[in-house]
């Protein structure tokens, strides 16, 4: 028998956590839309909170266990390995989500219980959302867009217009240029490139039977496939869709957070977008969105090596079948738990309802923008 616990950071991922008990053992499974700070890092992590998670969730079996210390402890045991391994995610998303999970399975007085701990624990986030809204202090820009067009002209990527491929090649091209530049066989490149065939890409962190549809995927002739970069899953209609990936050396982001790197390798997108008349903005860690939705997402790998390389890919909605979308995509109400609008379909504000360009106006656009940052 198995258990699901889900919980969405308020302006952050959302991190899962499935407990099952088979042959006498218990497991947790960890997974989200979260990012990396490394791959092979992170991923030792997970599986070291998930050997965490289920020794201690043997303690709520005990009767009278209080929630609130079990709670702190495990999030005293999980912080220093995910801390810095994880990005979108944390300690405390991951305990709550595994507390869950149990709830499910526990005997009917830990309901109230439970109950009782996420009133006050929705509270204090609550207290602590509405003090942050007073505070008149001036947030800085994350990244000076100046410096981005410096970095952008310093390492000159090589623009790369491609044709279109299969869902499974697009992985693997993903995959072997980011690891040429890593090794120093590939320049810094910028591809431009079209798919070949409708397809859902989950990030690596995710559970794709959570995530897809994937008796309607088939009927449809959808493609799923997995990319090596975290966030979450993205619905791909080739003729409806703009894709382009960023391969560049580590130096290109050498000294910035995470979330610089990310205004970073997609400033060029949104100025490109901004001239074609569609107000794009960044919003939140990784996702590009006008006034009423998101226009698309960006993902992104660290791969090591000498000189290493950067991965970064962004998708963009230039139009959107919202039923489609809505049959493939299993989008949880936790999800969209922070959200003001409580569809995904809804959430999306597609390139063409800012524009009258056609598709293949607004690539032009990008690419031209690209050019002018310094892409060659």
């Amino acid at each position: 028998m198995s258990a699901i616990g889900e919980v969405k950071i308020p302006g952050g991922k959302l991190v899962r956590v499935t407990v099952a008990d088979a042959a006498g053992t218990r497991t947790c499974h960890i997974d989200g839309d979260f990012f990396a700070a490394g791959e092979q890092a992170s991923a030792a992590a997970i599986t070291q909170a998930e050997a965490v998670l289920a020794a201690r969730l043997d303690a709520l079996d005990v009767p009278d266990t209080a929630i609130e210390p079990w709670y702190r402890a495990t999030v005293r045991a999980l912080e220093p390995i995910v801390g810095s391994a994880l990005i979108g995610a944390n300690a405390q998303a991951i305990a709550l989500a595994a507390l869950r999970a149990h709830a499910q399975r526990a005997p009917e007085a830990f309901t109230p219980e439970l109950a009782r701990f996420e009133a006050e624990r929705s509270a204090r986030i609550r207290r602590q959302w509405q003090a942050a809204q007073h505070d008149e202090r001036t947030q800085p820009p994350l990244i000076d867009p100046r410096s981005v067009r410096e970095r952008w002209r310093a390492f000159a990527p090589v623009l790369v217009e491609d044709g279109p491929r299969m869902p499974e090649e697009q992985m693997r091209v993903e995959r072997a240029w980011s690891q040429e530049v890593a090794r120093g066989e590939r320049p810094a490149t910028l591809r431009v490139w079209d798919w070949a065939a409708p397809a859902v890409v989950c990030g690596a962190y995710q559970s794709i039977e959570d995530e897809v549809r994937l008796d309607q995927a088939r009927a449809r002739g959808v493609h799923v496939v997995r990319r090596d970069s975290g966030g979450g899953a993205m619905y791909i209609e080739p003729a409806r869709t703009i894709t382009v990936s960023l391969y560049a050396p580590l130096g290109f982001v050498h000294g910035l957070s995470m979330a610089q790197s990310f205004q970073l390798c997609d400033m060029w997108l949104i100025e490109g977008l901004r001239a074609c008349g569609v107000r794009a903005r960044f919003a939140g860690l990784n996702d590009i969105a006008g006034p009423h939705g998101k226009i698309g997402g960006s993902a992104q790998q660290r791969v090591p090596g000498d000189p290493g390389c950067v991965l970064h890919h962004t998708t963009l909605a230039y139009s959107i079948d919202a039923r489609a979308m809505a049959a493939v995509l299993n989008t949880s109400a936790e999800k969209m738990s922070d959200k003001a609008v409580k569809s995904a379909a809804k959430r999306v504000e597609p390139i063409c309802a800012g524009t009258r360009l056609t598709r293949a106006q607004v690539v032009a656009r990008l690419v031209r923008t690209a050019r002018e940052f310094g892409a060659v």
